[in-house]
């Protein structure tokens, strides 16, 4: 009887293949949190405002939000080799460029050339792993995966916070572009096509009205966290955003060959742990953006012991990932994700009781368990959602669930700030009346406290400010806790989806096998041994 076969049988060196690309995806999501701690030496330096060097972020968020649905045509339309080579090329004359910027203006110009490079990365690297590994094999190649995507960003702060301490902060991109340079040789030496190639054409109409929809969506989130929802850009970038998604959707749908194929939600696991991931990542983001705002700007530590307070959780969570990979190779997705899951609920609620006394071993501790929870979780999930599609429709959904994850993230942060915000405000108010203050310095305070949860207030050796300054810290921490509660229940919500994950492979269709040829061509074969 012929074998059933769940992936093709490439012959190729797998392993290389994996790492050099990992090592591309690690530095480019690894220069995500890099310039976070580093912005301001870079506003001395260059002299600019702090909400102009916000734009070096904001640019590489919306380049990412714009290339990232566009990948799918990409994986379908350009070889790995090239894809690889082409993606690492940008994100390395980015950094060269970021290094050597006589300004503000070449900064924001290398950012963006970055992110084009750094977008097509993820994609590419779990698409790569779709199509080389069987079913059977993918966890613990997607573990190593992990590794990238949380332990990465974790380290990003720390280790930037150390460099800007005691270097230039352009240090940070001569760091990391040898790095870059030498993963691109490997990756001529190594790298074959390991995808199908269908040759799709681009649809114009389709990038443009992607590039409002989600775009708009990202800038929309973005400044409504930065500076409240009833801002102009805000309502009006949002509503851009509404309507080129509509449309946006509306084309994919009627389309014969989509841009980005909205159908990989008829597959009910792919939906499902979509879901649960866009509901970790909005939980994710409330430890990564509280916990510094508390350290520094409530407790008064440097960004740099800040940055290291993350470090345990993250170097667990870096060896964990590849382990998680195998034991879900061998169990299935549901009761890691249980595990992982009531970790973070718990870590959540923890953290809702913060204080002006809270120790900083129990929450170095803290944090270490959620990200022990998280490696349980996050590729697990991820990759028990992609099992169920067929291979032709693995560029689609690896586009989707990078696509939705950058949204969440914007959302989660502008939700978790409003509630900060406006917590903040009303707690402000309430303990400035218990000590006497007027209407007129209440409605001051608390409107700076709205617009500046968290920030730092200067000692006076007045009475009535020191009290100011107490209520104004006393009053952030109750709006970071309430924040803090929102994401208890968001994480929660996830738990109870996790007990509805089932373990699924992809339906077999001829179409979707690919055989990698020595000059790096492919062409369909069977998925039937001896057929």
């Amino acid at each position: 009887m012929s074998q059933t076969k769940t992936s093709p049988d490439t012959g190729l060196n797998k392993g290389l293949i994996l790492a050099v690309m990992v090592a591309g995806a690690f530095v480019a999501i690894l220069n995500e949190t890099l310039l976070n701690v580093a912005l301001p030496p870079i506003m001395n330096e260059l002299k600019i405002t702090a909400n102009t060097a916000q734009w070096l972020t904001t640019a590489y968020m919306l380049t990412n939000g714009v290339l990232i649905p566009v990948s799918a045509f990409l994986i379908q339309r350009f070889s790995t080799r090239t894809l690889f080579i082409t993606a690492m090329g940008l994100f390395a004359a980015g950094t060269l460029i970021a290094a050597v910027a006589p300004d503000f203006a070449f900064l924001l110009v290398a950012r963006v050339v970055q992110a084009s490079g750094a977008a097509i990365m993820l994609p590419l690297l779990m698409n790569v792993v779709l199509s080389i590994f069987s079913v059977e094999e993918r966890g613990g190649a997607m573990g190593i995966m992990g590794l990238v995507i949380t332990f990465a960003p974790a380290i990003g702060p720390t280790l930037s916070g150390w460099i800007v301490g005691n270097h230039s902060w352009r240090v940070l991109f001569w760091i990391v572009l040898p790095i870059a340079v030498i993963d691109i040789i490997f990756a001529m030496v190594s790298l074959r096509n390991v995808t199908q190639l269908t040759a799709p054409k681009i649809d114009i109409l389709s990038v443009v009205l992607s590039t409002f929809g989600f775009g708009g969506l990202l800038y929309g989130f973005s400044e409504a966290g930065n500076g409240g929802w009833n801002r102009a850009t805000v309502i009006v970038s949002l509503a851009v955003a509404l309507v080129g998604l509509v449309l946006f959707t509306w084309r994919q749908l009627s389309a014969k060959n989509p841009m980005l194929e909205f159908r990989v939600f008829r597959y009910n696991m792919f939906t499902l742990t979509t879901i649960i991931s866009i509901l970790i990542t909005m939980t994710m983001f409330s430890a990564m953006l509280l916990l510094p705002l508390y350290l520094q700007n409530i407790r008064g530590f440097t960004p740099f012991r800040s940055g290291l307070l993350v470090l345990p959780g993250a170097i667990l969570m870096g060896i964990m990932s590849p382990i998680t990979g195998k034991i879900f190779d061998k169990i299935g997705a549901r009761w890691l994700a249980v595990i992982g899951s009531a970790l973070t609920v718990g870590t959540m609620f923890h953290f809702t009781r913060l204080t002006d006394s809270t120790t900083y071993l129990s929450l170095a501790i803290s944090y270490a368990i959620m990200m022990f929870g998280m490696s349980l979780l996050m590729m697990p999930i991820m990759t028990a959602g992609l099992n169920q599609l067929p291979q032709r429709l693995n560029p689609h959904g690896t586009a989707m669930s990078n696509t939705l994850q950058q949204v969440a993230g914007a959302i989660g942060t502008a939700l978790l700030v409003t509630v900060m915000t406006d917590q903040t405000k009303a707690q402000l108010t309430k303990l400035l009346a218990s000590f006497g203050g007027n209407a007129a310095q209440l409605q001051q305070t608390a409107a700076q406290a709205a617009s500046q949860a968290g920030a730092k207030v200067s000692q006076t050796p007045s009475a009535s400010q020191a009290a100011m300054v107490t209520a104004m810290k006393h009053a952030t921490i109750h709006g970071m806790n309430d924040a803090f509660m929102l994401a208890t229940v968001i994480a929660a919500l996830a738990f109870v989806l996790t007990f509805f994950i089932k373990r699924t492979h992809p339906p077999v269709e001829d179409s979707d096998a690919v055989h990698v040829e020595p000059e790096g061509r492919t062409k369909p074969r069977t998925l039937i041994e001896g057929t």
